[in-house]
């Protein structure tokens, strides 16, 4: 099954409800990123009706990228366009795209912003893609529950007709593995005075991080990224030389 991560949420009252969808569907993996009021949380508990106390505990994160750090696939929930370039997927396409990943042993996970203000750019930046639930355009907003529970129900939906998925490729690389190649990126741009102007430089840092966050890349592939960066910087011996 997928992992859950909810972003900032603000209520207990939303985030109990949201493990009660979970458990309704058989999900049970509930990720929580600085809740505001604190966990464990009595609302949050009242509101679960029971599920909380069927779950595993809840694992609670300070940053979004250590949330998903042992995730190979995460995409994110946003009704709004972005900039940004995201492979793009209705709640059942993106269910059947981590259940062909889950087949395939990838760990992976859904993404659900804030009550108020939802996900932030850089945190949509660390997903591979992005899910559009679709509503009306005047009135689009969605309760967080209402988000997990239309989501848990095409996982069960899924489940009814899911096939064994057989490939030999190897899965990519954890999302914690991206990361330090990406931080070691950053700080190689840096040293190339790459980021010239402070106006566009987060822009630029998100984009760069985009391009990466979006591909499958393997670890031998990141093995391949680190020796490129090795060899930029002259840390590598010429060929013939001991």
């Amino acid at each position: 099954m997928f992992s859950v991560i909810l972003s900032h949420p603000q209520m207990g009252e939303n985030i109990g409800a949201a493990a009660r969808a979970m458990l309704n569907f058989g999900l049970t993996d509930l990720r929580l990123i600085a809740p505001r009021d604190g966990w464990p949380n009595e609302k949050a508990t009242a509101n679960a009706a029971g599920a909380l106390d069927i779950m595993p505990p809840v694992k609670v994160y300070d940053s979004t990228a250590e949330s998903i750090a042992d995730l190979h696939y995460v995409l994110a929930t946003t009704s709004r366009d972005r900039n940004m370039i995201k492979s793009v997927f209705s709640p059942e396409s993106a269910v059947e795209e981590l259940c062909q990943r889950l087949a395939q042993n990838q760990k992976t996970g859904i993404l659900f912003g804030g009550e108020r203000s939802g996900l932030l750019n850089d945190e949509i930046a660390l997903c591979h893609g992005i899910i559009s639930i679709p509503t009306r355009a005047d009135f689009s907003s969605l309760n967080l529950a209402q988000s997990v529970l239309l989501l848990g129900y095409e996982w069960i939906k899924t489940q009814e007709t899911m096939t064994a998925y057989d490939d030999n490729n190897p899965p990519p690389a954890p999302l914690k593995e991206k990361e330090a190649f990406f931080k070691r990126l950053e700080t190689e741009l840096e040293a190339a005075h790459f980021f010239r102007s402070e106006g566009s430089e987060a822009i630029m840092r998100r984009n760069v991080r985009n391009i990466f966050s979006r591909a499958d890349i393997t670890q031998g592939e990141l093995n391949i990224l680190h020796g490129i960066l090795s060899a930029l910087r002259g840390n590598k011996k010429k060929r013939g030389e001991k």
